[in-house]
C-alpha cells in the first residue's frame, strides 16, 4: 500500500461506508431540527450563547457519523438535554434582566449626536475600523450623518439618520477622505480623527481636541446622504 493510499484509506472497513453514509444523514437532520427548534433563522440572528450552545454540540453531532462505538442514541440524549437547558435558560432571561445581560451582553451606543462615545472607544470589544466598514456599507459618508449608531448584542447595527436639512460637518468614514492634516493652515471646519469631535478652527500651538485630548485631525464633511 502507497502513502497516498494508507492516507486515504488505512485502516478503513468498507463495510462501515454505507452505516456512515445512513448516519451522517441522521445527524444532518437532527442538527436541522436542532437549529430550527431553536427559533433563529440565521447566524446573524445568534446571540453569543447561543454560538456556544452550537460549538457545544459540535462533537456529539460529529463524532457519530464516522466512529462505529458512538451510538446515534447518544447524540440524541446530549441534543435532548442541551435542547432542555437552552429552552429553561432563555425561559429565565426572557423574565429576569441581569440572567438576559450576562448570557447576551447589552447594546452599545458607539455614536451619539454626530460624534463618537468616548466612553464605547475605550472598550477592548469596540473597534472603531469595523465600525466604520459597517457605517459604509450602509452608503453614510461621515459621522454628521448619524444622529445615533447602536451596536446589537446580536452584532449587527442600528443606525438612526439626520433628517438632510440636519445634517451636520462630522469626521470622515472613507479612506480616502479619513487622512491626517498636516497644514492645520487650510480652511476648516476639522474633525477629530479619534472621536469624530468637529472644531472650527485648530491652530499649530493648540492641536487637541477639546473633548477627548488627540491630536490628530482631519478635513470635516457636511454632505448629504445620497441613498
Amino acid at each position: 500500500m502507497t502513502a497516498i493510499e494508507k492516507l486515504l484509506v488505512g485502516g478503513a472497513e468498507l463495510d462501515f461506508l454505507s452505516e456512515i453514509v445512513w448516519r451522517t444523514i441522521i445527524m444532518f437532520i437532527l442538527i436541522l431540527a436542532i437549529l430550527r427548534l431553536s427559533g433563529r433563522r440565521g447566524v446573524r440572528q445568534l446571540t453569543l450563547f447561543e454560538v456556544a450552545i452550537i460549538i457545544s454540540l459540535g462533537s456529539a453531532a460529529g463524532d457519530p457519523m464516522f466512529q462505529e462505538e458512538v451510538p446515534v442514541v447518544y447524540s440524541i440524549v446530549v441534543f435532548t438535554c442541551v435542547m432542555a437547558v437552552y429552552k429553561l435558560v432563555t425561559w429565565a432571561a426572557s423574565r429576569l434582566q441581569f440572567v438576559a445581560k450576562v448570557l447576551e451582553g447589552e447594546a452599545m451606543t458607539i455614536v451619539k449626536d454626530g460624534v463618537f462615545d468616548v466612553k464605547s472607544e475605550n472598550r477592548h470589544d469596540f473597534s472603531k475600523m469595523e465600525f466604520f466598514a459597517e457605517l459604509r456599507n450602509l452608503s453614510i459618508e461621515h459621522l454628521g450623518q448619524v444622529k445615533e449608531g447602536i451596536l446589537e448584542v446580536d452584532g449587527t447595527m442600528s443606525v438612526l439618520f439626520y433628517a438632510d436639512e440636519e445634517v451636520r460637518y462630522g469626521l470622515p468614514l472613507f479612506p480616502s477622505q479619513y487622512k491626517k492634516l498636516d497644514d492645520l493652515s487650510v480652511a476648516g471646519p476639522f474633525a477629530c480623527m479619534y472621536c469624530g469631535c468637529v472644531q472650527q478652527e485648530v491652530t499649530a500651538a493648540d492641536q487637541q481636541c477639546c473633548r477627548c485630548k488627540r491630536d490628530r485631525w482631519t478635513l470635516a464633511r457636511n454632505t448629504k446622504r445620497t441613498s
